[in-house]
């Protein structure tokens, strides 16, 4: 008796969450992402490319979007940061916030730095939690349930990296592929169900690891990508991402991850521009978008500027 009582008490909970209905996050980062193609409740967004080439950087501008009031251009929704790679920066994060909330201070009302109290505010938005195996990471997804649960206004779930733990479970495995994949396997069927349940988007970075290098010669820029008539749907699209590995590094996850993927960002390090700052490029696919969409940036004090 105690035991459905309870289980309709989550049900309950479950179903509320879902009527109250989560903030998109469609135009978060409209740089990146192809008009109307910007990621909506239950996607999940995957940033690839080498150490180095402006992910965690661009998932900082991503998350300071999302926890900025709304009055000052942000989203003003809840953020869990999940960092595997210990490569999250809070000062770096509350550096860019300043001078978010300071160039608009300058616009509005003269003032030439963001009150202490402002900042603040936006930090309560945000939530980070630490993981340093992918046995932590699925007992940290399975908590977080509850708390998309009972916090509708927590909508964008960041990992930085899914792939944190690649090399690790892959010596762990033995010679199994199964045993390989199992954790990260089991992550992503929890991350279907929250996706699916709490309608969350997912941002999550990957590193390059594996290329094709019959095509070593080829850049992402080098060709204009275009996509079969067929790619809109999620199938013929990873066929068409798999295939065009000169521009798009091959996904080396776990089959069930890559079926959660619906918009892949291939980061990569481009010249360095005459005033000495380091350019990046950005190039997206989704599953709903033909060809890719192109973009580059640079990294500068107050977070990332795109050109």
């Amino acid at each position: 008796m105690t035991t459905t009582t309870a289980n309709m008490t989550e049900n309950g909970a479950q179903l509320f969450a879902r009527l109250e209905g989560r903030r998109s996050l469609k135009d978060v980062v409209p740089d990146i992402f192809s008009d109307g193609a910007g990621p909506v409740p239950g996607d999940v967004v995957e940033f690839h490319g080498p150490e180095g080439s402006g992910k965690t950087e661009t998932l900082l501008h991503l998350v300071s979007h999302c926890i900025l009031p709304a009055d000052r251009g942000g989203q003003e929704v809840e953020v869990m940061f999940v960092d595997t790679d210990y490569h999250f920066d809070m000062l770096r994060l509350v550096t860019i916030l300043e001078q978010r909330l300071g160039e608009d201070a300058i616009e509005e009302e003269g003032f030439a730095a963001a009150s202490e109290e402002q900042v603040r505010a936006c930090l309560a938005r945000l939530y980070v939690v630490h993981c340093s195996t992918s046995v932590q990471l699925l007992l940290t997804l399975h908590h977080l349930e509850n708390t998309f649960c009972s916090r509708p206004a927590l909508c964008l779930l960041v990992l930085d990296s899914i792939s944190a733990f690649y090399w690790l479970d892959r010596s762990g495995g033995g010679e199994s592929v199964a045993k390989q994949e199992a954790n990260l396997r089991k992550c992503s069927e929890l991350l279907g169900r929250l996706l699916r349940d709490y309608r969350i988007v997912v941002f999550a970075t990957a590193h390059a690891i594996m290329r094709n290098y019959r095509h070593s010669g080829r850049t992402p820029t080098d060709t204009t990508l275009t996509a079969p008539e067929s790619s809109s749907t999620s199938s013929s699209w990873r066929q068409w991402s798999s295939t065009h590995a000169s521009d798009f590094d091959k996904p080396y996850l776990s089959r069930a991850w890559q079926r959660l993927v619906t918009h892949r960002v291939l980061f990569s390090k481009g010249e360095v521009t005459r005033d000495k700052k380091q350019l990046f490029l950005a190039a997206c696919t989704t599953t709903r978008t033909v060809g890719a969409k192109h973009s580059s940036f640079c990294v500068m004090e107050g977070g990332v500027r795109f050109l």
